[in-house]
């Protein structure tokens, strides 16, 4: 009996917390999608054709964990079969925390456009408990006045 209850309160926990914290996170990612709307991100193969620009790969990586209410509730769909909900808002806060610190890289570097971007996603395994970790990759697309600034800054920087 006193396995059950702690198991229960375990439950309890982890979904008020795990709410608590997913819904934080939530809010930070919307904050942080408003203010790096001007920024471009394009999934095409083909770069626009106005311009000129310097090309370099960015990326931008996330490790995002399940709490343990998302983990117990999967394990039981898994058994009976079915779409895996709790784990579609994990997948959804991680691709858009990748894409968010891929564009703060194409920021850093003053980039216009990123185009070809890419996502990997990995399932990391911890006992029970499980967590993904999304990659974001593309190339970004910055103007040869700004290039040619960055390669001067980055020159400056190793010879200090």
């Amino acid at each position: 009996m006193t396995q059950f209850v702690i198991f229960i309160v375990f439950l309890g926990c982890g979904f008020i917390f795990g709410q608590m914290a997913e819904k934080k996170h939530y809010k930070s990612i919307i904050e942080r999608e408003q203010q790096t709307n001007h920024l471009p991100v394009i999934a095409s193969k083909f770069p626009p054709e106005s311009g000129s620009y310097h090309q370099q790969l960015i990326a931008g990586s996330v490790v995002v964990a399940s709490d343990y209410f998302k983990s117990f509730t999967a394990g039981l769909i898994n058994i009976f079969g079915g779409h895996v909900t709790p784990y579609e808002s994990l997948l959804d806060r991680g691709r858009r925390e990748a894409i968010l610190r891929m564009k703060h890289e194409a920021q850093q570097i003053n980039a216009d456009y990123v185009f070809n971007i890419k996502l990997e996603t990995t399932r990391i395994a911890t006992g029970r408990l499980g967590a993904i970790e999304v990659l974001a990759y593309g190339t970004a697309l910055i103007p040869h006045q700004n290039a040619s600034e960055q390669q001067d800054a980055q020159q400056n920087a190793l010879q200090a």
